[in-house]
């Protein structure tokens, strides 16, 4: 018998009134609570209901976090550029880097609550891009770590099969939930932009990189 608490990507666009394939890049891109089956997604009614109710406390009582002010957020330290063509390097040079950051208490921690995350389902997104994320009590508050790859990283699986090579890794205080997912979607939606993708990718610099990021 199939436990009623325990919901399907239909069941979940019904429920939302959105469609399958919205629910179905919301969880490849960790914006909702999910988890996978094998390889079917599943979603915890409890969840579901629990985001949806701070989703829309988030677009009642605060309208502020409508932008996200990059230069709060990333430095040019925090930029990278990688030749690794394995994500578990890549995660763990990104972690060491962003674990410079003032915000981050607990360097071992972050380690290992990312590489956890991604085991758990793959945080590519499509056109070259992954952005793995963590909320975490250790964390003061969101920063970022950004890395362009010199080399295709070939094990994030996405879905549209093309090789990661632009890696965003957000980490965040565990009570920052509405601004974690808010800053999810934005370099989601920003970096569909392929004139964008492609400048990262030919920048020599990480000034050039920061720069390309804060609109300078």
């Amino acid at each position: 018998m199939i436990d009623d608490d325990i919901l399907t990507i239909e069941e979940v666009a019904k429920y939302l009134r959105v469609s399958e394939r919205t629910v179905y890049d919301w969880a490849q891109k960790g914006e909702i609570p999910s988890g996978k089956i094998g390889t079917v997604w599943r979603f915890k009614k409890p969840d579901i209901e629990k985001w949806v109710n701070d989703r829309l406390s988030v677009n009642r009582l605060s309208p502020q976090l409508s932008s996200i002010q990059i230069e709060t957020i990333l430095s040019r330290d925090r930029i990278l550029f990688l030749d690794f063509p394995a994500k578990r390097e890549v995660l763990l040079a990104l972690a060491e880097n962003i674990s410079t950051a003032p915000q981050v208490k607990n360097r071992q921690e972050l380690a290992a609550e990312i590489l956890k995350r991604e085991e758990l389902m793959s945080t590519a997104i499509g056109r070259g891009i992954a952005i793995p994320h963590i909320r975490l009590p250790s964390v003061t508050d969101l920063v970022i770590s950004v890395g362009i790859s010199r080399t295709d990283i070939v094990d994030f699986q996405p879905l549209d099969d093309e090789p990661v090579r632009l890696v965003f890794m957000i980490a965040a205080a565990y009570n920052q939930h509405a601004y974690y997912l808010q800053t999810l979607s934005f370099f989601s939606a920003r970096l569909k932009n392929r004139y964008l993708r492609d400048a990262l990718l030919k920048a020599e610099t990480c000034a050039e990189v920061y720069d390309l990021l804060t609109g300078k």
